[in-house]
């Protein structure tokens, strides 16, 4: 399954539970929690670029598909992980005590981070 596509949030739950958790102040809390962004895939072969887009904050990741990559978190920190790919629809990653699943079902992209027994759901639509 090919990942490329653009894809607008459409919902999400525990956003501000969620990023207080993981050290994000509380301004950025508030100015996050209500704007609609955006996430660009772009796939070929195994190798991935992800562009997410929330107002004026972009976060870009590259990598490969098992092979180990910098990652830009949530907070800006850089980590290096592995994203492996489950079945031919899942992306599989852990980003230090975060696990992150990224799973597209039809034009439906659902993003899960977990971070002990406090999960973020979000899930987005192709555009």
């Amino acid at each position: 399954m090919n990942f490329s596509g653009k894809y607008e949030l459409q919902s999400q739950e525990n956003f501000e539970p969620f990023m207080k958790a993981i050290g994000l102040p509380d301004e950025m809390i508030q100015k996050g929690k209500d704007i609609k962004s955006t996430s660009e895939i772009e796939q070929s072969g195994k190798s991935f670029k992800v562009t997410v887009t929330t107002g004026s904050k972009v976060l870009v990741n590259e990598f490969t598909l098992g092979e180990e990559a910098e990652l830009e978190t949530l907070t800006g920190e850089k980590v290096k992980s592995i994203v492996k790919l489950e079945g031919d629809n899942r992306l599989v990653t852990n980003l230090k005590s975060i696990s992150s699943v990224t799973e597209l079902s039809g034009d439906i992209l659902t993003h899960i981070l977990t971070l002990g027994d406090l999960t973020y759901k979000r899930i987005s639509k192709r555009i």
